[in-house]
C-alpha cells in the first residue's frame, strides 16, 4: 500500500483508504502457474471475455493451450469436487489478471476512456461511492487497520444507510456468491463502510 493519498482518496476527503492495486492483464505466454488464476481470453482487435479461471497449460503437438472455464463453474468444481468441461484456448489468446502497483490510478472526468485493442485494458479500482451500480460487481475491501486488501468479494447490495446510520454496502465471498447461483442458498454477507470499499 502507498503511504501518501491517492487521487481517489483526495477527491473524497472522508475516504479512509488508499486505492487497492489495479488489475493488469499479462500474457499467459509469460509463464507461471495458471491453475485457479483469473484470466481474460480474446483476440486483439476483436474483443475480450473475462470472469474466467484457468487450469495448467496443455501441450498438443506443437501448440500450447490453456483449459479455461467460467468462474462460476470453477467455484462449483472446487467446492463440490466435480469435473466440468474446460475448452482449450490457444495460450497466445489468454491473459492472466495480475496486480499492478497501488496508488498510481487516476479517476478524472477528463481522463480518456480510449484504449488500445492490442491487449485487454488495465482496470483501475474505483471508489464504491463513484460506481454507477454495485450489485454483483467484484469489490475490494481495505481493512480499517490498513491491513492487506480483501479480494474475491462480490457486492450483494447497492450503497445504503445501515441501521446504525453508517453508509455502507453488503458484500459476500465469491464462493458464496456463486453457490447462491447453483444452490439458491442465500450467502452470508457483511456490511462494509463505503469509504473502505472499491470496485475492482
Amino acid at each position: 500500500m502507498t503511504s501518501g493519498p491517492s487521487s481517489s482518496s483526495s477527491s473524497h476527503p472522508n475516504w479512509t483508504s488508499d486505492a487497492p492495486r489495479p488489475v493488469v492483464p499479462t500474457p499467459a505466454t509469460m509463464g507461471g502457474n495458471l491453475r485457479g488464476r483469473r484470466v481474460i481470453i480474446g483476440l486483439p482487435g476483436h474483443g475480450w471475455r473475462a470472469d474466467l479461471r484457468a487450469d495448467e497449460k496443455v501441450v498438443q503437438g506443437s501448440r500450447t493451450y490453456v483449459p479455461v472455464i467460467p468462474e462460476s463453474e470453477w467455484y462449483r468444481a472446487e467446492a463440490e469436487q466435480v469435473e466440468v468441461f474446460a475448452p482449450l484456448v490457444p495460450v497466445e489468446r489468454v491473459w492472466v489478471e495480475e496486480f499492478g502497483m497501488a496508488g498510481l490510478t487516476l479517476h478524472d472526468a477528463e481522463t480518456s476512456r480510449l484504449v488500445s485493442l492490442d491487449e485487454p485494458p488495465r482496470r483501475s479500482p474505483l471508489p464504491a461511492l463513484d460506481a454507477s451500480h454495485l450489485t454483483g460487481r467484484r469489490v475490494v475491501e481495505i481493512p480499517q487497520d490498513g491491513g492487506s486488501e480483501k479480494r474475491d468479494l462480490r457486492a450483494v447490495t447497492e450503497i445504503h444507510t445501515s441501521e446504525d446510520g453508517h453508509v455502507c454496502a453488503r458484500v459476500c465471498t465469491e464462493l458464496d456468491w456463486y453457490r447462491w447461483q447453483w444452490t439458491g442458498r442465500s450467502p452470508r454477507t457483511a456490511e462494509v463502510p463505503v469509504n473502505r470499499l472499491w470496485v475492482e
